[in-house]
């Protein structure tokens, strides 16, 4: 028997009052070429009687004999997986368009140099859509993205909802399944928080990828959602995290020799920190790290002068251009002050002090160039590669 076109792998636990909703969203695609494997990872709720009595050939069930926690169980289920394409959607998400699954294959099958395809997600709360989800929005039009354009903005930030990522069997294939074991200056991290980040830029560093603009899949929230309970019970845990992602980025395309994203790689780490000494807003509240932390912070990590002078410029940098939003200037000229100490030679951060000292003029003209950017930032984007004719 030929091996499916599409491997939706779908982790469950104790999500069974979900489950159905989310595997109907499956089976009602227009491609059909797929299978469903179910992987309850040991759920004490009725998990298994919902699963069994959804009656579909191309549906497996696997329940673990033990619970493997929420990154081995992904991994369990991408090996025991068949197809060309694996699709990794959580048992309390599911697909919001019928059509999803064939625009995504369109686009994949006609361009072997992509290695996944995403797209925007609604949020849903007590089974109500409330609006597309911050941050996952990455343009206005479909487009493939060169990987390393891409890594500019994936490297900062998770702006992929993991429901709506599906990946080329290649991916994990060649470059490796989500990272179970790390230590970041020596206290082991449990990457369940962060690992999908991960692998969306590292996939990034060898392979192109996909967007569409029309928000396809639905991602709930819950109280027993996996990140909502993660960010309650170990918030230490997810700074780590957060924080270990950039660098484990970097050390990857180092390990790989890929030339060109040196200094990507050390921008995602400064606005990383910047994020963290101004006060990170995580669902249990908002947590920052200290100076002196961020300091030994990036010491241990690289014992390279010319890195760390660079991490620090930045990071300081940021940390001032999120205080004059907030309107603490005695706080922005502080950091900016510190960003020089550690790099003489950004004209940004000069031209910033300037205009402050201009006073309300100052901040006219600053938001004036803010916005001119954003709009030729958009002008170049809207340059790129539709996809239209593909995905429709």
């Amino acid at each position: 028997m030929d091996a499916p076109k599409v491997s939706f792998v779908v982790p469950c636990y104790q999500l069974a009052g979900y489950l159905n909703e989310c595997v109907q969203s499956i089976l009602s695609q227009t491609f059909t070429d797929f299978e469903l494997l179910i992987m309850d990872d040991c759920s004490p709720d009725h998990t298994e009687e919902i699963a069994k009595s959804l009656i579909d050939s191309r549906i497996r069930y696997i329940r673990n004999e033990s619970n493997l926690g929420v990154l081995r169980n992904y991994n369990k289920g991408i090996t025991l997986s068949k197809g060309e394409y694996i699709w990794l959607i959580s048992a309390d998400d599911y697909l919001r368009s019928r059509h999803i699954l064939q625009r995504y294959i369109n686009a994949l099958e006609k361009n072997p140099h992509i290695g996944y395809a995403f797209c925007p997600g609604i949020s849903v709360v007590d089974g109500q859509e409330t609006g597309i989800i911050e941050g996952s929005v990455y343009g206005t039009h479909d487009e493939i993205v060169n990987g390393h354009t891409f890594l500019k903005t994936i490297g900062k930030s998770c702006s992929i909802i993991a429901a709506s990522g599906m990946v080329r069997r290649q991916c994990y294939e060649n470059i490796g399944l989500f990272p179970l074991d790390f230590s970041l200056e020596g206290t082991k991290i449990d990457l369940t928080w962060a690992g999908d980040w991960y692998l969306w830029a590292v996939f990034a560093l060898f392979y192109d990828v996909v967007y569409f603009a029309e928000p396809m899949v639905c991602y709930r929230q819950h109280t027993l959602s996996c990140t909502q309970l993660i960010n309650q019970q170990k918030i230490e845990n997810c700074i780590l995290a957060d924080i270990a992602v950039p660098w484990l980025i970097k050390q990857k395309a180092e390990t790989a020799r890929i030339p060109g994203v040196h200094k990507i790689c050390l921008d995602a780490i400064s606005m990383e920190y910047s994020r963290h000494i101004f006060g990170k807003q995580y669902r249990s509240g908002t947590w920052s790290i200290t100076l002196e932390r961020f300091e030994q912070s990036v010491s241990r990590n690289t014992a390279i002068e010319a890195e760390r002078l660079w991490i620090k410029s930045r990071t300081y940098a940021w940390v001032g251009d999120r205080y004059y939003h907030r309107g603490d200037n005695v706080s922005t000229r502080r950091f900016y002050w510190a960003s020089l100490k550690h790099d003489a030679m950004m004209p940004k951060v000069y031209l910033k002090l300037a205009l402050m000292a201009l006073g309300k003029p100052g901040n006219a003209m600053r938001n004036m160039l803010k916005r001119s950017v954003y709009k030729l930032q958009a002008w170049t984007r809207s340059l790129g590669s539709p996809l239209r004719h593909l995905c429709r």
